[in-house]
């Protein structure tokens, strides 16, 4: 099994880009959503960074069924998800350790599996990075004195915390936000279709046909 450790993270604001700006046509500003950068050390000790938007945690509360307020297992998927191997991939049987993986999840539902209530989508969702885990890797902090030796390296005046993802242990999600998650995820799972339970309140709900004259 590898280790890989985390160092530090730091919050910054994906690319914006700017429409209109004209004298009649006010600038409208588009993107600049919150996200992370999170620098790591793989198993082989090349260094990296990769970037985690704010909505990845939005999503993946309401997608698996994971309590929103629950920041540490938040952290735990995150760090370990892009680990779980595709069953889709037709060379999984030569990697030992992706085939046991793959073994352990087989036929655990997800975000889009009918029928399954939440609390068995979380569990599903955490077996699956439980998995990875025990066979494949561990995301864990680097120590403290060399994330602190790494500061005085480069000559920074900072004190490396306890907890190099502390900051983003503070994070506290917009129950909104997440509950309109929510809610576009179950639309994907019935289809796109509107039901009585999926629909805005006070809207019709018949079908949509054309009027005589709009056929023509």
């Amino acid at each position: 099994m590898d280790v890989w450790t985390v160092w530090d993270c730091e919050l910054g604001y994906s690319r914006t880009s700017v429409a209109g700006g004209d004298a009649g046509d006010p600038a409208r500003p588009d993107g600049g959503e919150p996200k992370w950068g999170i620098y790591e050390v793989d198993a082989a000790g090349r260094r990296g960074a990769g970037e985690v938007p704010h909505s990845w945690f939005e999503w993946h509360a309401a997608e698996n069924g994971l309590d929103p307020e629950d920041m540490d297992t938040l952290l735990d998927v995150m760090l370990h998800l892009r680990f779980v191997p595709s069953p889709l991939d037709a060379l999984a049987w030569e990697d030992p350790v992706t085939s046991k993986i793959l073994e352990e999840i087989d036929g655990l539902p997800d975000c889009f599996t009918p029928g399954v209530s939440d609390a068995t989508r979380r569990e599903a969702h955490l077996t699956r990075i439980a998995a990875v885990k025990q066979h494949a890797v561990r995301v864990e902090p680097a120590a403290r004195k060399d994330r602190q030796a790494a500061l005085v390296y480069v000559g920074s005046r900072r004190i490396a915390p306890a907890d190099p993802l502390g900051p983003m242990r503070q994070i506290r999600l917009d129950p909104h936000r997440v509950q309109a998650r929510k809610l576009a995820v179950e639309w994907r799972r019935g289809g796109g279709r509107p039901t009585a339970e999926r629909k805005p309140p006070s809207t019709f709900l018949g079908p949509v046909y054309a009027w005589p004259e709009q056929e023509r």
